[in-house]
């Protein structure tokens, strides 16, 4: 058991190129607003001409074996982020304070948190690949605004984490990756033929995460407002502000949907005990 936790820790915390990362604007592959801007036009304006080219849907069994593979790769990529950040926070907080507020002026985007920030930064690019298959699947009727501007706005988040050393992030990577990693176990089963009954737990996962992030946000800025101050608090402001966003959507797109399924079995319901 000790030499499975040491070597996990080794590959996931105490490798070198996760030690020594460090988030160098204009270096780091990825890191310049120039690149954030193009990535963002292009997943758009690919959406926008696909969504209006009708194109004719793939094959099901070559839809349900691309998408088990994308599926399962975030899965495994989510897990791995969870698992990393977890301990990557543990190994380089100084105390606990440190995982709600990074001192200002004092923490440098380097290190194994970074590190897991900045490879759940790419994978939200890799993710993009959730339209692509909605729309090769014949589903455009799932290709909400509400999954078009999440996977969007998603990444600007993510990189304001490493561009401004945000405060509380660590908390926010291991709870989204955990979330995810039970999504894409729905999806991936789904796309395998197997429709787990657990559909309306993810969107309850989705919801809390966010609902416990606004309660985390409330210690974090205990600790800026009476401390010495946290560090990237402009880019605390846009993740509170999407969030929130998110939070609106997200309960809205939870009470149509199984409000609707709840009237549609009162109705069968009534239709059974006049027959």
């Amino acid at each position: 058991m000790d030499f499975i936790s040491s070597n996990l820790h080794y590959w996931l915390v105490d490798h070198p190129t996760i030690t020594h990362f460090e988030w160098s604007p204009g270096n780091t592959w990825g890191s310049s607003p120039t690149f954030l801007a193009l990535t963002i036009l292009t997943y758009l304006s690919l959406t926008l001409s696909l969504y209006h080219l009708h194109l004719p849907p793939l094959p099901p069994t070559l839809l349900r074996l691309i998408s088990a593979a994308h599926n399962l790769l975030i899965l495994l990529l989510s897990l791995i982020m969870a698992v990393g950040g977890s301990l990557s926070t543990l190994s380089q907080m100084p105390h606990h304070r440190w995982i709600f507020c990074f001192p200002r002026n004092q923490t440098p985007p380097s290190g194994p948190i970074f590190f897991w920030a900045y490879v759940f930064y790419l994978s939200k690019i890799v993710e993009f690949v959730d339209t692509l298959l909605i729309i090769l699947g014949g589903s455009i009727r799932r290709l909400s605004f509400l999954h078009v501007y999440h996977h969007a706005v998603v990444v600007v988040m993510c990189y304001f984490w490493l561009s401004t050393s945000q405060s509380l992030f660590p908390v926010a990577l291991v709870t989204n990756a955990s979330v995810h990693t039970l999504m894409y176990a729905y999806y991936l089963l789904c796309a395998m033929g197997r429709r787990p009954w657990w559909k309306r737990l993810v969107t309850d996962c989705q919801i809390g995460q966010f609902v416990f992030s606004f309660a985390v946000s409330g210690l974090m800025l205990y600790y800026h407002f009476t401390g010495l101050g946290c560090s990237g608090m402009w880019g605390w402001c846009f993740n509170a502000a999407f969030n929130a966003s998110l939070l609106a959507l997200f309960i809205d797109f939870h009470t149509k949907n199984y409000a609707r399924r709840k009237r549609r079995k009162d109705d069968h319901d009534d239709e059974d005990k006049r027959s």
